[in-house]
């Protein structure tokens, strides 16, 4: 199956698995998501980490700022968790990040699975 950034994501995805190889599922998720920053390092794969996305409505700050976990290449939207199960509301903060910074590819990823591919959610809009 094609999607857009498919060679990207599954970078993204196999760095993870390597954290989760690593600290298996428990812990809180900003160690998850600082490991997979150091692993997308490794790897040579740009990113942001913790972006502010203000929230504007027709030009007027409307407010706080929502904090992005991870932007990898400027194009892949990356949201970390450390759940029991996906809850619908994480796909809809997933799909606003992805809405707010035109990004068409974003990954939903929760650490605290025995396996982690039964935790990594793609999503194109």
């Amino acid at each position: 199956m094609e999607y857009p950034e498919k060679d990207l994501t599954e970078k993204i995805i196999g760095a993870a698995i390597e954290v989760h190889k690593y600290w298996g599922p428990g812990l809180i998720e900003s160690v998850y998501e600082k490991s997979l920053a150091r692993e997308l390092e490794l790897c040579g794969i740009k990113y942001k980490q913790q972006i502010d996305l203000p929230l504007d409505y027709k030009g007027v700050h409307v407010g706080e700022n929502l904090r992005l976990d991870l932007i990898v290449e400027g194009k892949v939207v990356v949201e970390l968790k450390a759940v029991k199960d996906f809850d619908p509301v994480h796909e809809s903060q997933l799909l606003t990040y992805m809405r707010i910074t035109g990004s068409k590819v974003g990954l939903l990823i929760n650490f605290n699975k025995p396996t982690l591919r039964d935790g990594v959610k793609r999503y194109v809009i």
